[in-house]
């Protein structure tokens, strides 16, 4: 699958993450429009691991939310756990779209767009869930101990 999901806005705030965006290259069918999912997968983690979500379409635009808490992995895991952001089509060919901002002309996000995080508390566990641009463009999101 050719193309990606080309970000507008990011909000991450009041314990939820939410995307705003529009296929890019990528014509999808009008019928599948509303089965679309964002799929969060957890990078190196045994087996895939992945977190769903609706994120039907409106032509090619798309807006999706999820809650921040959920990325906090169950049980102990070794901190950063880094969550890779897709789009992907109903029949769940491939791995989707990667979802990040290319096409602006804005090179390095990864150290000049900071976004804020928002703290998680599980039990005595407190951990800071921030989304962040990798050196390729795309999103990500990553889970570190909190303060």
């Amino acid at each position: 699958m050719s193309g990606h999901a080309e970000l507008a806005q990011v909000w991450p705030r009041d314990g939820a993450l939410r995307l705003v965006g529009r296929l890019h290259e990528h014509e999808p069918e009008p019928a599948t429009a509303g089965a679309w999912t964002l799929r969060l997968t957890l990078r190196g983690a045994a087996g895939e691991r992945a977190l769903c979500y609706p994120a039907p379409l409106d032509g090619v635009a798309f807006d999706a939310s999820l809650p921040v808490a959920d990325l906090v992995p169950e049980g102990p895991f070794e901190p950063p756990a880094l969550w890779d952001v897709w789009l992907v089509p109903p029949d769940d060919s491939g791995a989707g779209l990667r979802v990040g901002r290319l096409l602006d002309d804005i090179r390095g996000k990864k150290k000049i767009m900071v976004f804020p995080g928002q703290q998680v508390t599980r039990g005595d566990l407190t951990m800071l869930v921030r989304p962040y641009y990798t050196i390729k463009e795309n999103l990500s999101v990553e889970v570190l101990p909190g303060r």
